[in-house]
């Protein structure tokens, strides 16, 4: 009798664990204007201070969150050692409404208890000069003829707004995170390659499929190589993301189909924001000189150069940032201005994407390769369309189900789970039933949707629905 009440708990949990799947962090449907970006749901909220010396500590591993105020300066600790490169990125996330120019920007850097800068990062909005998430991060490298940054001990990352007088003053919500990257077991080169492919692919094969995009990294859409099509509004951001192993490229192009309201007399100038970052959420690169008519228009990035662990040492920026292996994540951006020429109804999106390449050895790393490799679990959520959360939530259902349940319903348990996952990657267009545990009273709380939900995109209203649909 015990054994079987405590199967019962089991179902329940695994039922429960079932409807926390419906409602994720940042895909719960909500009254009222939609949140810009799906800030992890354990993310710390931390306040930096003027004083470094003050300020908070960020560990490896963990996101924190803050805002911060045009003028202001906000100082945080990291403490290191003498072996480990740090890098600690900053995601700048201006209201929806809100007014930016090409003067605006969020600057992180890491200094040392001397007040030396070790690197620094700047995440700007350049000549797409509205609100929408922008990211870099600043570095702690350990490097063999440098003097500087080398040493054991307390670092101190500092953010700082630089703002136009025209802009809107409301605080920025930031999101940081610190991510280490081991040493290597020995010195390798120190001289990044001269040369590499940069011709163009072919279109993936297979056909087009869709997926829709997440609303910040910590939701971003897993894609692999292939067409992906997808829908987005006037002011929304999306969010992908792509693994890219040891000695292969990532090649994008991003199309922007015609309106479906029409062709209109005006033309939209950086109509689409296409951007790259890397593992540790550094920038590499982005493409915005769009103009938009209503007419089908496409952008790329530049050819990137294979990932290889001496990029680093590369005087380019974008080439530099090729160096670790692991998740790339990919944002889209439609302008604003889409909405007063051609109406607020999302425009079909298609993403291209190929990856170039097989996998090559990965760097002899003294220790854990952590956020900076690509495992046979990342290229499954690839295949897949989960995102990391997802991927997360799915781990810990199937937990809670086998500490009781046989073999059998475990494996009933993980497609249905695996089902939701893959319906609530598709937009939809009203709230799904709510979601109730059997003899747990019934509904829990407001409606939960297993889709994508649209109150929570970085954009205005509802998602449309993808092409085709």
């Amino acid at each position: 009798m015990k054994r079987q009440r405590g199967r019962a708990r089991v179902a329940l949990a695994g039922a429960a664990a079932l409807c926390a799947v419906a409602a994720l962090p940042g895909q719960s449907w909500a009254a009222g204007r939609p949140s810009p970006y799906a800030f992890e749901a354990e993310a710390k909220p931390v306040k930096g201070t003027p004083v470094n010396i003050n300020g908070p500590e960020l560990t490896a591993g963990s996101a924190y969150k803050d805002s911060i105020k045009p003028g202001e300066k906000r100082y945080y600790r990291v403490n290191l050692d003498a072996r480990s490169n740090a890098y600690v990125s900053a995601v700048a996330v201006p209201r929806l409404g809100t007014k930016v120019t090409y003067a605006d920007q969020l600057e992180v850097s890491i200094e040392n208890g001397s007040g030396t800068e070790c690197s620094d990062g700047e995440a700007r909005f350049g000549s797409a000069a509205y609100p929408r998430p922008v990211a870099d991060y600043a570095s702690r490298r350990i490097e063999k003829d440098n003097s500087s940054c080398q040493e054991a001990g307390a670092y101190y990352v500092l953010l700082e707004r630089d703002s136009d007088a025209a802009s809107t003053t409301e605080p920025w919500d930031v999101e940081l995170r610190f991510a280490s990257e081991p040493a290597l077991k020995s010195a390798g080169p120190t001289a990044a390659p001269e040369g590499w492919p940069s011709a163009s692919p072919a279109v993936p094969a297979g056909g087009p499929q869709q997926r829709h995009g997440g609303t910040s990294f910590h939701d971003s859409t897993s894609l692999k190589q292939g067409e992906w099509q997808d829908s987005i509004k006037p002011g929304e951001t999306l969010f992908y993301r792509v693994p890219v192993d040891w000695g292969q490229q990532i090649f994008v192009r991003a199309d922007l189909a015609n309106s479906p309201s029409g062709d209109a007399a005006k033309s939209v100038g950086n109509a689409l924001v296409l951007a790259l970052h890397n593992p540790a959420r550094g920038f590499v690169d982005d493409e915005s000189g769009m103009y938009y008519d209503g007419k089908q228009k496409s952008v790329s990035l530049d050819p990137l150069p294979p990932v290889r662990y001496e990029n680093r040492y590369d005087s380019d920026s974008a080439t530099s940032a090729m160096r670790f292996a692991g998740w790339y994540y990919l944002s889209v951006t439609l302008s604003p201005e889409i909405e007063e020429a051609y109406g607020g109804n999302a425009v079909p999106l298609t993403l291209r994407v190929n990856v170039k390449g097989d996998a090559k050895a990965a760097p002899a790393y003294a220790g854990p390769a952590g956020d900076f490799r690509v495992t046979e679990d990342d290229q499954a959520a690839a295949e897949s369309g989960a995102s990391a959360q997802e991927a997360a939530k799915s781990d810990t259902m199937m937990l809670v189900a086998v500490g009781g349940l046989g073999a059998g319903t475990v494996l009933v348990l993980g497609l249905g789970v695996w089902t939701l996952l893959a319906r609530r990657r598709q937009p939809v267009d009203a709230a799904p039933a709510a979601c109730s545990v059997p003899g747990q009273g019934g509904p829990q709380g407001p409606a939960q949707g297993v889709g994508h939900a649209p109150a929570q995109g970085y954009g205005y209203g509802q998602y449309g629905p993808p092409p085709g649909q």
